[in-house]
């Protein structure tokens, strides 16, 4: 057991500490005779039944998963912890229960480093030079072909210059960074910090500090480290997933947005900025209302300039469009010459519902080009969850299993013919059957011999 680094501890059915290791212990600053064979509530009075997790799984019978705690230990250091607490059952009967610490002081530690890297990338001054941080991409390079895509890039051209905040809004993989970069650039503030920050990423615990800052003394440690918002003075913060952020959190991050005034965690001051945010969910605001994973009030302020950006499925025009351009971005790269897709690739990509959106699309065919060895893509060449799909759409209209397996031979054969060339014997090899049988199941099937493109 000591080989592990989280904490463990295990009460038995009455509360009373069964295991209780070395890591739990220097989380809590106690020694392990402090706690170990003492009733729970009598280790750690300041706890109660209610708020004790360890009697709670127990009382509810009910695990709980991955949630975060910050607090002060009997030695003064801040420990920052998620925690798994789960019921322990014997014959269904609650027996006691487990918590799992994991420390985040460490992961802490380094994301306050990273903070620390960010503010010496900031030039001294902000005349005339370019942060480090500024956006890679313009609105031009959300290409698109549709014509509600192209009214709402250049909609958002008009309402850059504004300084009001942004909500975008659409599902994983429909281009809403390189939408919202776009936006910064085509700010008055393109030459001033675009800062981007993925509220699911970091653990709840430390987003806090994350955004807004520390300063010194607020905990043992601490020291005066600017946030986010200060980083991104004058400049953009692109607020990711902003739903994943904590409530409690929301709150302060409305006060910010009404008054400019930001206040580091543990600091009684307040430093005035000048940042544009913009935020994003892959998720409907409607639904994250309704969830309680926004508040109202910060969702109304935030929403004073909306996009919603349509899934790759609604702008079917688009797919060939990208497709094309995928195909000549990665022929330049892989040192190919695929000419395009077949037409069973494009009618496959047509009627596909892309839950993974241009980004889905993207890899896609990343993957083709590297296994296609011929000058056009074929079905042969998809991915296998695709080929999956494609197959579980052979017919949704007959449950006929000679129908279905009739059409699923046809495409096999009609795929080893493409790839093959319109050579019978080498169709047959990749088939693994004679030439004799394939030669048979054409002339039974009726399928004409295939001269590719």
């Amino acid at each position: 057991m000591k080989g592990i680094d989280e904490g463990i501890h295990v009460v038995d059915r009455n509360g009373q500490t069964i295991f209780y290791n070395e890591i739990a212990a220097k989380h809590d600053g106690m020694s392990i005779s402090e706690v170990l064979g003492k009733p729970l509530l009598t280790a750690f009075p300041s706890l109660t039944e209610q708020t004790s997790t360890l009697l709670k799984v127990m009382k509810t019978k009910k695990p709980i998963y991955h949630q975060t705690q910050s607090y002060v230990n009997a030695h003064g250091q801040q420990i920052e912890t998620i925690n798994t607490t789960l019921p322990i059952r014997v014959n269904d009967e609650i027996v006691g229960a487990v918590e799992i610490a994991k420390d985040y002081s460490r992961l802490k530690i380094l994301s306050e480093s990273l903070l620390d890297l960010q503010k010496k990338m900031k030039p001294p001054s902000k005349r005339n030079k370019k942060s480090p941080s500024i956006s890679q991409y313009t609105l031009d390079s959300l290409l698109t072909v549709s014509d509600e895509l192209i009214q709402m890039k250049n909609e958002a051209k008009k309402l850059a210059k504004s300084h009001s905040p942004i909500m975008v809004f659409g599902e994983s993989g429909c281009g809403k960074e390189i939408f919202v970069q776009g936006i910064h650039h085509a700010s008055h503030r393109a030459t001033e910090p675009f800062i981007a920050q993925n509220c699911a990423a970091i653990p709840e615990s430390l987003l806090e500090s994350i955004i807004f800052g520390t300063s010194k003394g607020s905990y043992t440690g601490a020291v005066d480290r600017p946030g986010l918002f200060e980083l991104a003075d004058g400049g953009t913060l692109f607020l990711d997933e902003i739903h994943a952020m904590p409530i409690e959190l929301q709150a302060k991050l409305l006060r910010v947005l009404e008054d400019g005034h930001v206040r580091r965690v543990g600091s009684t001051e307040s430093t005035i900025v000048d940042v544009r945010v913009i935020a994003a969910m892959n998720i409907h605001p409607q639904k994250a209302l309704e969830n309680k994973q926004l508040r109202d009030d910060l969702f109304y302020r935030l929403n004073v300039l909306t996009f919603e950006l349509p899934p790759l499925r609604e702008r079917k025009e688009d797919i060939v469009h990208l497709l094309n351009h995928f195909i000549s971005t990665f022929n330049k790269g892989l040192m190919k010459k695929v000419k395009g897709a077949d037409h069973q690739v494009l009618e496959h990509f047509l009627t596909y519902k892309w839950p993974g959106n241009v980004r889905e699309l993207k890899h896609a065919i990343e993957y083709m080009m590297n296994v296609c060895e011929g000058e056009w893509l074929t079905e042969a060449d998809l991915p296998v969850m695709m080929k999956q799909n494609n197959l579980s759409n052979i017919d949704d209209k007959s449950l006929s299993l000679r129908k279905n397996l009739q059409q699923f031979e046809e495409k096999l054969i009609h795929d080893a013919l493409l790839k093959a060339e319109g050579n019978v014997k080498k169709a047959a090899d990749l088939l693994e059957i004679p030439r004799q049988t394939l030669q048979y199941k054409l002339q039974k099937l009726k399928i004409n011999k295939i001269n590719h493109h």
